[in-house]
């Protein structure tokens, strides 16, 4: 998207994405408004979350490690493999939820990925209908779609597959360290990093509409934080693995890179090549874990994961086995 294209904050927000200081006058004779449209549209970047440095004659600049995202930088990352199973890779400035234009959209043709990320959602969430708190510039809010010709068996292990590849792209890009909490979640020993959510439309005996809605943190103000501690968690992000901290656009296409094959491959051959590698990273095996399904607790110890991607909890009665459910690593009283 051009300058002269989109609402003024994103304009600004692209402007100022080199990291050099631009001032007001500046902004105002680039983008053709005047300098108090400016002086609100950087209001406006401020309420959303964007973490601005402003200095008293120099101006405005993104603080460091927050990116402006582009299709054509992340698209020009990939290999060309990969950029011919990608039907479509698209930026949006603010959005309800990608997962959900994804799901309202016609699905890619079998065999291709349509991708779409968004700067600001006004309606992310995360797994149990929670609320994903994603501040512009500072996360990756990406979703992408697929299309499968039937249902794949062990669908509920696909979750775990994504997680290894996104956790292996970030490896790609100097952050190590990165554990999956069963089912869906990518944590470190500091609180989470990411989450993944799958959501699907079928028709009995049709092709199947999957879209995979994966949120990262890159960099996470303490507003931020403190918002995401308010819905139970604790956030961690890549700035605190990586100095500095990679460009978004680079860590969107390591995840494409591994994602689209990881989609492809994933009929065929499910979960069983994946398993050591994921146990490599399991963060709950050999931790007394909580676990709530269907309105029942169960206690135990983790036992990793059995081929078809379900939980193994070891109790007083046996090993009890989870496709599903919420869980802690530390079992409450």
């Amino acid at each position: 998207m051009s300058a002269t294209e989109g609402p003024l904050p994103q304009r600004v927000f692209q402007r100022l994405d080199d990291h050099e200081f631009r001032s007001g006058e500046v902004l105002a004779a680039e983008l053709r408004v005047t300098r108090a449209a400016v002086w609100k549209a950087v209001e406006q970047l401020r309420e959303l979350g964007v973490a601005l440095d402003a200095q008293t004659n120099k101006g405005y600049r993104l603080a460091p490690g927050v990116s402006a995202l582009d299709a054509e930088r992340i698209a020009a990352r990939l290999s060309a493999a990969v950029r011919a199973r990608i039907e479509a890779l698209q930026v949006e400035w603010t959005l309800e939820s990608t997962n959900t234009r994804l799901l309202d959209s016609l699905p890619p043709k079998a065999g291709h990925a349509a991708a779409l990320l968004a700067e600001h959602q006004t309606g992310g969430r995360g797994r149990r209908g929670r609320s994903w708190i994603a501040p512009p510039g500072g996360a990756i809010c990406l979703s992408v779609a697929w299309q499968y010709p039937d249902l794949p068996a062990d669908l509920s292990a696909l979750s775990l597959i994504v997680g290894l590849a996104a956790a292996e792209a970030l490896a790609e890009l100097g952050v190590e360290h990165v554990r999956l909490k069963w089912p869906n979640d990518l944590v470190t020993a500091d609180g989470k990093l990411g989450g993944i959510l799958i959501e699907m439309r079928a028709e009995a005996g049709g092709p199947v509409h999957l879209v995979i809605g994966l949120g990262i943190n890159v960099v996470l103000d303490e507003a931020a934080r403190a918002a995401v501690g308010a819905t139970g968690n604790v956030a961690d992000d890549l700035q605190a693995h990586r100095d500095p901290v990679p460009d978004r656009n680079a860590v969107v296409a390591a995840l494409l890179g591994r994602l689209v094959p990881a989609l492809e491959d994933f009929p065929r051959r499910g979960l069983t090549p994946h398993l050591a590698r994921w146990d490599e990273r399991d963060a709950l095996r050999d931790h007394e874990v909580r676990v709530e399904n269907l309105g029942e607790v169960t206690r135990g110890m983790a036992r990793g994961i059995d081929a078809h991607g379900a939980l193994l909890v070891e109790t007083p009665t046996g090993v009890q086995r989870f496709i599903s459910g919420e869980v802690s690593v530390r079992a409450e009283t």
